[in-house]
């Protein structure tokens, strides 16, 4: 996968040659290219910014080195097209869902903003020819975009084959796609198996592979009632088998009219 980055501030983008995306890319798998975006400005102060039209406070990145940039980028391959990753708060919530379907593509370009945003006629432009998604790392607003880059290509190089060492180690995250889908992965321990006076429950030295699944997933509904409830209320409830919907139960929880769970009328009055 080729990753590009464009920024005003391309020494933000130093973890991307650490840990795991580090890696990536020295062996291969990765192909990751920043970019200054005041490399494309023709002026002594390399201004990439000014004025919004209209008034108001703050300031707006000026559309002819986005353009420039865009341009000379996205034509140093004419045989791939790559898909553009605008972050912006007011895009689409950025997902796993959303992280599995962009490590399928070949090629990301990521356009980190600073001050107000990039000025709206290059991403109308660019969208005119390229697959273009603004996406949102949250509901918050940070003072630039090149956090959200870190985030974005961290969920998504390490869904690439090879790229954990092991490739079963994503399919039990929390919101991945099967069986955890709608559920927060619930938690984990290791050795020592006393801690401060603080055991590991029995479950995971019984070396019963059925009962440790089961307990795992019972502590996945407890860990996302009690932090992500919307997740189950939301959730498709086919999805739920017996033993789920007797942990539910017991948590709480009860079918609705529509077959949805939601706090059972009691829980909620306390």
């Amino acid at each position: 996968m080729r990753l590009d980055v464009v920024t005003i501030f391309p020494e933000y983008l130093a973890p991307l040659n650490v840990s795991l995306v580090g890696k990536a890319a020295a062996r291969g798998q990765l192909d990751v290219r920043i970019h200054d975006l005041r490399g494309w400005t023709h002026d002594k102060h390399n201004t990439v910014d000014d004025t919004p039209y209209g008034g108001g406070p703050g300031m707006v990145m000026k559309p002819d080195p986005w353009g420039e940039a865009l341009d000379e980028i996205t034509g140093s391959d004419p045989d791939a097209e790559p898909v553009i990753v605008v972050p912006t708060p007011s895009g689409r919530p950025f997902t796993q869902e959303l992280a599995v379907e962009l490590s399928a593509k070949p090629w990301l370009v990521f356009t980190p903003a600073r001050y107000e945003g990039i000025d709206r006629r290059v991403i109308d432009e660019y969208a005119s020819r390229y697959d273009v998604r603004e996406v949102s790392i949250g509901d918050y607003v940070l003072a630039g975009g090149e956090a959200p880059v870190l985030v974005m290509v961290e969920a998504i190089a390490r869904l690439l084959p090879g790229v954990l060492g092991n490739a079963a180690s994503h399919q039990d995250d929390s919101f991945a796609p099967g069986p955890m889908a709608n559920l927060l992965e619930g938690p984990v321990y290791t050795k020592p198996p006393e801690w401060r006076g603080r055991g590991i429950p029995e479950v995971l030295l019984s070396g019963h592979h059925g009962k440790i699944a089961r307990w795992r997933r019972d502590e996945a509904f407890r860990r996302t009632t009690a932090n992500r409830p919307d997740l189950i209320e939301t959730a498709d409830p086919a999805a739920y088998d017996k033993k789920d919907r007797e942990i539910l139960s017991i948590l709480g929880w009860a079918p609705g009219p529509d077959g949805r769970f939601g706090r059972s009328p009691e829980v909620v009055e306390e």
